[in-house]
């Protein structure tokens, strides 16, 4: 348009309640800043001067006049040529799917020109194929129902969506319910053609297709194709076939099971015609996944591809729709295959380096442990002995499912370690690893997605806190107040373990009460433990675990740093087979028996503990720098040992 000017879209205005069938449709055109509208009446309705809108009711008048008055006068005038007029004008009661004039005008020159020769009965063959011998409304058009056509008895398919399309033959209803005196008139935008062929007949015959032809043959599911029902195939054209690594194709082709999974991946379980995929619209397949439509620009997209290449081949058991390239499901890819589509990159890599693809690519049935791109931003580990030792136990033996995995489960790895399941009410975690996304269940494996890399248990509580020297102290005072034996038995602990600088940092006073006392040392120690194993993926705002001493530790997770009665963790998730040690620059005391600073000089059991510390604390051959001031400052105050 010139000067400026702008068409809009044409908007519908809700029925008229007092009057049926009545629609106001008015354009908006904005011209410079002034906003012009024009109105038009619905079929069937006039003017009246000096009154609004269209109040008129026009007399009904036959079918053939009324295919002029609703928008398609092509339809009118090929029935005028192929001398179906009279049928139209006359007595009965039909009903017309008429295709609009713009239907009429998409055919190609060559399919129009065979329409119109022979003496017109192809033309007239085809209007009345158009036609059902009585009257059929909206309500009367009902899901998966056929009508038999005036030609031959032919049936037409009738689909009605949930979303309110109606198609016929998969051409879809533009203007519905027009009456006439003999009958009613339905616009619809394409022109329809006989359905006389199967899906698996089409396959068959179309040259594009002889690829997929091979594999359905293969697949046996020739019979399914052209057995009685209503099924989508996206028929993928040997170009899609052609678009994937030679290798994956040859692999699926000459495994059965997987061949039968993609095909079916291709397969909807109900006759979907094009206009009624559209965007936000799910779609389950036969094989039991779903693709999801979206769009990009004015393309549908499946899966966030636009791949429809070719659509509404109609069949008599259902529609085709060519794509152009291959929807491979996760159940026939391999464990490469599908981490290519997932946050694990990065995992997959050191896999390779370590020299385990083997496992990740065969027929061995296993489930992948792969932590995700996230937990290597700031360093990627050199692959090493100790590293393929620990991917080998990221690789669990067996094919396992998320879903039916249950707290206390125990899981084999192809490095011999046992791993534990926990689940939690907001996670689902195997040691210290918690699953990250859905898992992707492919031919042989299957893949979670992890949020940190797993780190198997060794050794009991005891065994782990005697390993590291920043909890020697700590391993003194278990043994002082007897719990050493509790600790190495198998159970379920969860352990906030105080470093030496914990201890290091309370009050003298108190500290000295606290090593003197067995008993008061005991009772704190336990406030430290729970008898049930919390990993830091269980905690979100707020978990509270009873005590072994019987109070309630509140643990907490703040930016992404574990906190144990508002206590920052220092390390958490240390694994042992027992339980999880978790490292804190405290020690923490119940609130109701908290102990004022005293400074009371240690009794002998407190300077034992310090001995043993010392001891323990000693690396090659020296003692640390904490614990040679601590061990000065006891012997100024009590005389030496």
């Amino acid at each position: 348009m010139k000067n400026g000017m702008k068409s809009m879209n044409r908007i519908p205005i809700a029925k008229n309640t007092n009057t049926d069938q009545r629609y106001w449709v008015f354009w908006y055109v904005l011209y410079c800043f002034a906003l012009v509208i024009s109105y038009e009446c619905c079929p069937g309705y006039e003017k009246v001067p000096g009154e609004k809108g269209c109040p008129a009711a026009l007399p009904l008048s036959n079918i053939y006049e009324t295919l002029g008055v609703v928008g398609s006068a092509t339809t009118q005038l090929y029935s005028d040529r192929s001398n179906l007029r009279p049928e139209i004008e006359g007595p009965g009661t039909f009903t017309i799917f008429a295709p609009s004039n713009e239907a009429w005008a998409s055919l190609s020159a060559e399919t129009l020109d065979s329409l119109v020769s022979n003496v017109n009965i192809e033309l007239l063959n085809a209007l009345r194929y158009h036609m059902v011998n009585k009257r059929v409304l909206t309500d009367d058009l009902k899901h998966g129902t056929t009508l038999n056509s005036m030609y031959q008895n032919l049936p037409i398919q009738i689909h009605h969506y949930p979303n309110g399309i109606v198609t016929v033959n998969c051409a879809r209803l533009l203007k519905a319910d027009h009456h006439a005196t003999n009958g009613v008139v339905h616009v619809i935008d394409k022109v329809i053609s006989t359905t006389t062929n199967s899906i698996q007949h089409i396959v068959e015959t179309e040259e594009s297709l002889e690829t997929l032809r091979a594999a359905v043959a293969a697949s046996d599911l020739n019979s399914l194709l052209e057995s009685e029902g209503q099924y989508t195939l996206l028929a993928p054209t040997n170009e899609a076939f052609e678009k994937i690594p030679r290798e994956m194709l040859n692999r699926i082709l000459g495994d059965p099971e997987a061949l039968r999974d993609l095909l079916n991946h291709h397969i909807l379980k109900s006759a979907m015609c094009a206009e009624a995929i559209i965007a936000g619209l799910t779609m389950e397949t036969l094989e039991g996944t779903t693709l999801d439509v979206g769009c990009s620009g004015e393309e549908l997209t499946l899966n966030g591809k636009p791949i429809i290449a070719n659509k509404d081949i109609l069949a008599t058991n259902g529609v085709v729709h060519f794509v152009n390239e291959l929807l491979i499901p996760d159940s026939a890819k391999t464990l490469f295959e599908l981490a290519q589509e997932s946050e694990v990159s990065e995992s997959m890599n050191l896999f390779r380096q370590a020299g385990l693809s083997s496992h990740l690519t065969g027929s061995e049935r296993v489930t992948l442990l792969a932590p995700v791109n996230e937990v290597f931003k700031d360093k990627r580990p050199t692959v090493d002995s100790n590293m393929r030792n620990l991917l080998l136990n990221h690789i669990v033996k067996d094919q396992l499912s998320s879903k039916y995995l249950y707290h206390g489960q125990k899981l084999q790895t192809l490095g011999d370690k046992e791993l534990r399941v926990f689940v939690y009410r907001n996670n689902l975690c195997i040691e210290n690893a918690c699953i990250a996304a859905h898992d992707k269940r492919g031919r042989f494996g299957t893949l979670f997605s992890v949020d940190k890399m797993l780190t198997p248990p060794s050794g009991s509580v005891m065994d782990v806190l005697k390993a590291d020297h920043r909890f020697s102290t700590l391993v003194a005072a278990i043994q002082s107040a007897g719990l050493m034996e509790n600790l190495n038995r198998p159970g379920t602990f969860t352990v906030f373990a105080p470093t030496n600088e914990a201890f290091q940092a309370m009050p003298q006073g108190e500290l000295n009460k606290l090593m003197g006392n067995a008993k008061e040392l005991a009772s704190i120690l336990k406030f430290h433990m729970a008898d049930e194993i919390l990993v830091s993926g269980a905690v979100s705002a707020l978990v509270r675990l009873k005590s072994m001493q019987g109070d309630k530790l509140e643990v907490s997770m703040k930016n992404h740093v574990i906190h144990v009665n508002k206590e920052p963790v220092a390390e958490s998730d240390i694994m042992a087979t027992n339980g999880v040690i978790h490292a804190v620059s405290s020690v923490l005391q119940p609130q109701a028996s908290r102990p004022q600073e005293r400074g009371d000089e240690p009794a002998d059991p407190a300077l034992e503990i310090f001995k043993q510390a010392s001891a323990l604390s000693k690396v090659k051959g020296k003692k640390t720098p904490v614990y040679s001031r601590l061990l000065a400052r006891m012997k100024e105050n009590s005389g030496g040992f």
